[in-house]
């Protein structure tokens, strides 16, 4: 099949990797007649885009380390969390296992942690989400410059290799039953990742504070002044920073997933990223978006892309049933349809 151009509206993609919101920080340098707010930023480049954390000077009676300091450790568990969980770093504990010909791997306790928490949506959804979906996005492979539409045999073939019952956990042990599976996590590794550093940082003492891994959003407490954070929900299809809604949140996780992310056209029809695991092509839901507000980012991350499975209808049902947990479902026609108030 021929070669198709990549298709998106954002010029620098590497920052759209996963970009999902951005974050409209708007508090003041000083607060009354109180001391100027001190900040820290730190920004990196992990998983595939721009990832950044923000501190707000903690007070030194609570912890021993400075703003720039807290945001340094942060960006080093980036690192560190990057060689264990990326399905393409070499030697890291996922590709340790895909790479394994079925034999038992020893992996870190957080990978074990992480790979519990999808099998257990895998199982949640009956496999709609799939940590083993990685022989079918390694396919598709949306993140480079051209794109092709597999043929029906190659995505036969992936789909043969897409079951979580292949993962067996014994311990700190992981083991392939199919040895041509592929563990892909990037359904839910930012969300974990962002919910252990929120973890650091409370444990420092830190009571405001953002954490932004490429548009996964987790604010800790609110702002310095007590008011919430405001969080800019992206426009699906448009520029980066054009507002389809603000939201008002203190001490919560914001998460979309969509079809603008990564995408591709060939003969008029849009091939995204989340793809269906029962037929193996781009999933048709009659949704361009959904954003998860949580209490946890790892579920966030999770049920984003699970409720854009779903549809709006199943996807509302599932939110209904969670505690502390809304949704706000963008349709393909840009209805927007919300739990959130």
């Amino acid at each position: 099949m021929k070669p198709v151009t990549f298709y998106h509206p954002i010029k620098k993609t590497i920052f759209k990797s996963y970009l999902l919101l951005f974050c409209l920080l708007c508090i003041s340098s000083v607060i009354g007649c109180h001391k100027p707010v001190q900040k820290e930023t730190a920004t990196g480049f992990y998983f595939n885009t721009v990832i950044s954390v923000t501190v707000y000077e903690p007070d030194s009676s609570d912890t021993s380390l400075n703003a720039s300091a807290l945001t340094k450790k942060c960006m080093d568990m980036a690192a560190s969390y990057e060689q264990l969980f990326s399905r393409t770093v070499e030697g890291s504990d996922i590709w340790n296992i895909n790479h394994s010909n079925g034999a038992p791997v020893t992996v870190a306790d957080d990978t074990i942690t992480l790979l519990s928490t999808a099998l257990s949506y895998a199982e949640l959804s009956d496999g709609l989400v799939d940590p083993t979906i990685g022989t079918l996005s390694t396919l598709w492979n949306f993140t480079g410059e051209m794109k092709t539409v597999p043929s029906d045999t190659d995505i036969e073939e992936a789909l043969s290799h897409v079951d979580y019952h292949s993962v067996i956990i014994d311990g700190n042990q992981v083991t392939l039953t199919d040895s041509d599976a592929c563990i892909d996590l990037g359904f839910i590794a930012k969300g974990y990742i962002a919910d252990q550093m929120k973890k650091y940082l409370v444990s420092e003492g830190v009571t405001s504070a953002v954490i932004n891994l490429g548009g996964n959003i987790l604010t800790i407490g609110s702002k310095p002044d007590g008011s919430d954070y405001t969080i800019g929900v992206q426009k699906p299809f448009e520029e980066t920073g054009t507002t389809l809604l603000t939201l008002s949140v203190s001490d919560k996780s914001v998460v979309s997933s969509g079809n603008y992310e990564r995408y591709f056209y060939a003969n008029d029809t849009l091939y995204h990223h989340i793809l269906s695991t029962k037929d193996g092509y781009p999933v048709n839901s009659d949704l361009s978006q959904v954003t998860i507000i949580s209490n946890s980012s790892v579920d966030g991350d999770a049920l984003s892309t699970l409720c854009f499975i779903l549809g709006y209808e199943d996807g509302l049902s599932l939110i209904e049933s969670l505690p502390d947990t809304e949704a706000i479902f963008v349709t393909t026609t840009g209805d927007i349809l919300k739990t959130y108030h």
